[in-house]
């Protein structure tokens, strides 16, 4: 197992139910408790070759793209150029980092703000008017502001960091929340903005790379993807201008049937989007320039969550499995599941391993990425549906519709757990890293 330091040079602070019901007041009182587990074996695993050739039966010409294949350890220069002066802050390790994990609490309404080196919430917020959006996914941008879609509809920008927050409740003072406990809806001013969107399932939530400004140390630019339906084959994908929420450009993607529309969603190196159906029968991209997209199937396995690796190849995950999409063959490899319930979330760590959830026996497994092997499992004190990377090499696994959530050492195994959550269920970029992995557009 490989451990990855990565330091960037930029500014950043880093379902299976749907219950809308909100539960009024604060979150409960966080605690940290760690463990350090025993040395685990990793498990046999073989990958099997072509679960059925992908097909693109899209109505897109979108042409695809090679990802940032060079062989190695990827590059992640997705920091300012060289020769740029210095900008504070920064991902990775050094004085000043702001590194965050952003996790929804679904029932209550509201995201949490922990902060991925002391453990402690530093921020509660409402994500929607009425409190009643069941938020889930979150994406962290490469400014470390987070967008959550509430899977009822809406999507809310919060900014990272409080020194971007400004005057908007007409009293003196910045008003914003510091711990567990949320400020009324209207008084917060960390919320940037609101978009609400018309949709009974709005379910991903996925940044694009902005255009770096070295004379103003900041991402210009940023865009967001997100996705919803209204029932079967009324699937849309969307853009959104990150500054102020707009919705720029609607994708219809009637091919989707399933009432829920896509279920997860992520960005390659060049801010293309990819989703998952639920279920996985089918894979999307939506091309960021021409707005055009493709649709294939999928690997012919039960399928739940999706990420895209830092070459730029889409995987879906489920029970302990893993299937891998060569976008340049359009062919599928799968690592086949053991069994148990078809769920969990997953996540590449930049360095050839992607981590997952299995639902079976709790198991946190990292998968080899080129061989599509079980190289690494960690026993989990609970089962664990979102998987994250923090930018320590550090693996968080947010509990199923818990309190918990566990930031993993994958080198010495020590565990520990934040213990404040309500119900929580996130599996996304909740951290900002997998957007920062996936590379530097090209264009």
């Amino acid at each position: 197992m490989r451990r990855l330091a990565i330091v960037a040079s930029m500014a950043l602070t880093v379902a299976c139910g749907d219950d809308s019901s909100r539960e009024d007041g604060g979150g409960g009182d966080q605690g940290l408790v760690t463990l350090t587990t025993g040395n685990t074996n990793a498990q046999d695993g073989t990958a099997e070759d072509g679960q059925g050739t992908a097909n693109g039966d899209g109505t897109g010409d979108g042409t695809m793209e090679d990802g940032n294949a060079s062989g190695g350890l990827p590059s992640f220069d997705v920091g300012p150029p060289d020769g740029a002066p210095a900008c504070g802050g920064g991902m990775g390790g050094g004085e000043g980092t702001l590194s965050h994990i952003w996790i929804a609490n679904s029932p209550q309404g509201t995201v949490s703000k922990i902060n991925t080196q002391t453990m402690i919430e530093e921020g509660r917020y409402i994500v929607r008017p009425d409190s009643a959006g069941s938020p889930s996914r979150t994406s962290v941008s490469l400014s470390g502001d987070v967008a959550v879609a509430n899977r009822l509809g809406g999507v809310t920008k919060i900014y990272g960091n409080t020194d971007n927050c400004g005057e908007s409740n007409g009293l003196p003072g910045l008003q914003t929340s510091t711990d567990a406990t949320y400020l009324p809806w209207g008084e917060e001013e960390c919320v940037a903005w609101y978009t609400p969107l018309v949709y009974s399932s709005n379910r991903p939530s996925a940044w694009a790379q902005g255009v770096w400004n070295p004379s103003t140390c900041s991402y210009d630019d940023e865009k967001l993807w997100t996705a919803g339906a209204n029932g079967g084959g009324t699937a849309q994908v969307l853009l959104l201008d990150g500054e102020t929420g707009v919705v720029e450009q609607t994708v219809n993607i009637p091919e989707i049937q399933s009432s829920i529309g896509l279920y997860g969603g992520a960005v390659d190196g060049d801010g293309h989007f990819w989703g998952i159906e639920t279920g996985g029968p089918r894979l999307v991209r939506v091309d960021r320039n021409t707005f055009t997209y493709q649709v294939w199937s999928g690997p012919g396995v039960a399928s739940y969550g999706i990420a895209v690796d830092s070459v730029g190849r889409p995987w879906f995950c489920a029970g302990g499995g893993a299937s891998r999409f060569d976008p340049i063959a359009q062919t599928w490899q799968t690592l086949p599941s053991p069994g148990g319930n078809a769920w969990g979330g997953c996540m590449t760590d930049g360095a050839g391993t992607l981590w997952h959830a299995r639902q079976m026996d709790s198991m946190l497994v990292g998968i080899d990425t080129e061989t599509l092997t079980v190289v690494q499992t960690i026993q989990l004190p609970e089962y664990t549906h979102g998987i994250s990377i923090d930018f320590f090499g550090n693996v968080w696994a947010v509990g199923f519709t818990s309190s918990n959530a566990y930031r993993v050492d994958p080198v010495t195994q020590t565990i520990d757990t934040f213990s404040g959550l309500y119900q929580a269920y996130t599996y996304s970029d909740m951290t900002g890293f997998a957007l920062s992995s996936a590379g530097t557009p090209s264009g």
